[in-house]
């Protein structure tokens, strides 16, 4: 692993801003993503004539939309680029953003996710050339069925504990004006309605439409421009990885998480147990309880317990999908990475309101996404 360019360059996000994640509706892509810009913006309390590069997370809008979008706030010829790496597309375009000004290249660079929903979810990989072994019958959600009850299986663990994570992540987005999703549940409603195997309608993410925005600057832009750096939160790391050959029977997504949050947790210099904050791609909730054993907070068949037990509530050992999550605050693909960066950054800053992990100082950002891939960042409070 080479050298950590952010502890050589320190990079600080200095502004935040979301628009709601909702329903596909007739609002233009350009609405969504300038709504998130100029919020990010005027919480930095900065002109968009201080920004220096932009990447834009998106994985379904097409080429060409970065420009058209952005010129609306001036056309200061800035270098623009759109980043594209599935669920992770809004992830990559912060690692990106945060490589820039870690390298000395810029000192305030934006990281944008935006996406509205088209016909499908168009992938590369069907299109390859490549047979696949299981020639497209099994949809995402049938796949995780099976790791479900594959989990379920191998830890004695029963359909109502991995239900809590969807119970746990609807009450927090019940809390979070952004979220597609905005109702508190109850298990009896999150056990409706099963769509394959034990996974039900309420354990599988929404996708729908919004935008998220992400500025970061180094400390010379942060003096430059006058930036409080009370609010300002520090990106420990940023480890981006793709799955490698594993045995026969290993979860490829589980242990690419695991791999990539080594290298983070390395490059931070802290373990998983410092942990505050986390947010996961719990696209499905069966994936929130493996995500978290393969960061490293508890042991493999442990996660479901801990859910329970409220540990992983607001409140609790480490609040983990505060926002919601995918389940409730939705997964609109380019906006969901940037979005994590977003409500991470706001329980670092104690600004959450009625979802502030108290105390919080140190959290985490995960995103896995088609591939496979899958991106860490690490953030800290000052």
């Amino acid at each position: 692993m080479g050298r950590n360019v952010l502890s050589d360059r320190p990079v600080h996000v200095v502004g935040v801003g979301l628009h709601r994640y909702q329903r596909k509706t007739d609002t233009p892509y350009v609405h969504l993503g300038l709504t998130a810009v100029r919020a990010a913006l005027a919480d930095a309390g900065i002109a968009w004539s201080d920004v220096e590069t932009a990447y834009t997370g998106t994985a379904l809008l097409g080429m060409g939309a970065s420009r058209i979008m952005l010129s609306r706030l001036g056309a200061t010829g800035i270098p623009m680029a759109q980043v594209e790496n599935a669920s992770a597309s809004g992830s990559t375009a912060v690692a990106q953003a945060a490589l820039d000004v870690a390298s000395g290249r810029t000192d305030v660079a934006l990281a944008l996710g935006v996406d509205k929903p088209q016909a499908g979810l168009p992938a590369a990989p069907g299109a390859a050339g490549i047979e696949n072994l299981e020639g497209g019958t099994i949809v995402p959600f049938t796949h995780f069925a099976l790791l479900a009850s594959e989990y379920m299986s191998a830890h004695g663990v029963v359909p109502e504990q991995v239900a809590a994570v969807a119970l746990k992540n609807h009450r927090n987005g019940a809390r979070n004006r952004f979220a597609q999703r905005q109702k508190e549940r109850t298990l009896s409603e999150i056990m409706a309605e099963p769509i394959s195997g034990s996974l039900t309608r309420l354990q599988c993410c929404p996708v729908g439409e919004g935008a998220a925005a992400v500025i970061v600057a180094s400390d010379d832009g942060i003096e430059r421009l006058g930036v409080d750096r009370s609010r300002a939160v520090r990106i420990l790391a940023s480890a981006t990885r793709s799955e490698g050959l594993y045995g026969p029977g290993v979860g490829i997504d589980a242990a690419l998480t695991a791999e990539t949050a080594r290298h983070a947790f390395d490059q931070a210099g802290v373990e998983a147990t410092d942990l505050d904050v986390l947010e996961v791609h719990d696209a499905f909730s069966i994936e929130e309880l493996l995500y978290t054993e393969a960061l490293g907070l508890c042991e493999p068949g442990e996660a479901g317990s801990l859910v329970e037990s409220g540990e992983l509530d607001i409140g609790g050992r480490c609040a983990v999908s505060p926002s919601g999550g995918l389940l409730a605050m939705g997964h609109p693909i380019g906006p969901t990475g940037t979005g994590q960066i977003v409500e991470v950054t706001r329980q670092l800053r104690h600004e959450a309101g009625d979802r502030q992990q108290s105390g919080a100082r140190l959290g985490l950002a995960h995103m896995v996404g088609i591939g496979a891939v899958c991106v860490v960042h690490v953030l800290a409070r000052p």
